[in-house]
């Protein structure tokens, strides 16, 4: 019983002590950037020694992207469940973008996080975790091809559209203040859906 209770513990600070850098990290990428932050940075923030972040990350890369994929897999069910029971082209789009831009425009850390690391960010994009977005766009598209609430077209190519556009258009709307997440769902749904109306 006891090792049991032991190795609970050890679960629990292994826990804790990941989640201590991950938010650390957090707030480091938000206030200096990706380019500019250090690991003593993030490790200055916690309470644990050094030695400690080299047992859950190698470098700031790899918690730079555990960050992003934490994030990522968060906004991609958002945006699932925003655009799953939509009727027609437009509120598929519309639904989805809000839910996308609205999530980032909420979370300050983050909006931080993406404003001062567009750049790193982009070259990113090829990564399991972010990738997967677009992966699950493509899927939606197809399934809403498939349910006639949008035309066919090639799914492969506006999935790529959508997610680059979405994170382009993001990048613009996060440099007003306050963000105009309303002026940006309008611009995405009026960009894609007309597009799609055409073919």
């Amino acid at each position: 019983m006891t090792d049991i209770v032991s190795a609970g513990r050890r679960e629990a600070t292994k826990l804790a002590n990941r989640g201590a850098i991950l938010d650390a990290a957090r707030e480091v990428f938000a206030e200096l950037g990706f380019g500019a932050a250090t690991v003593r940075d993030i490790v200055r923030r916690t309470e644990l020694a050094t030695g400690t972040f080299y047992n859950y990350f190698p470098d700031k890369e790899a918690v730079f992207r555990a960050l992003l994929d934490e994030r990522a897999r968060e906004v991609r069910e958002v945006v699932r469940a925003a655009r799953r029971h939509a009727i027609d082209a437009e509120t598929f789009i519309r639904e989805g973008y809000r839910a996308y831009f609205a999530y980032i425009a909420s979370d300050r850390t983050m909006f931080e996080i993406l404003r001062r690391n567009a750049g790193t960010i982009r070259a990113l994009f090829d990564t399991p975790a972010l990738g997967a977005g677009t992966e699950e766009l493509e899927a939606d598209l197809s399934a809403a091809v498939a349910a006639g609430v949008l035309p066919p077209h090639d799914v492969r190519y506006m999935a790529a559209a959508m997610v680059g556009g979405g994170f382009e258009i993001a990048v613009r709307m996060l440099e007003a203040d306050p963000p105009d997440v309303e002026g940006a769902v309008a611009f995405a749904t009026e960009l894609f859906a007309g597009g799609l109306s055409r073919r």
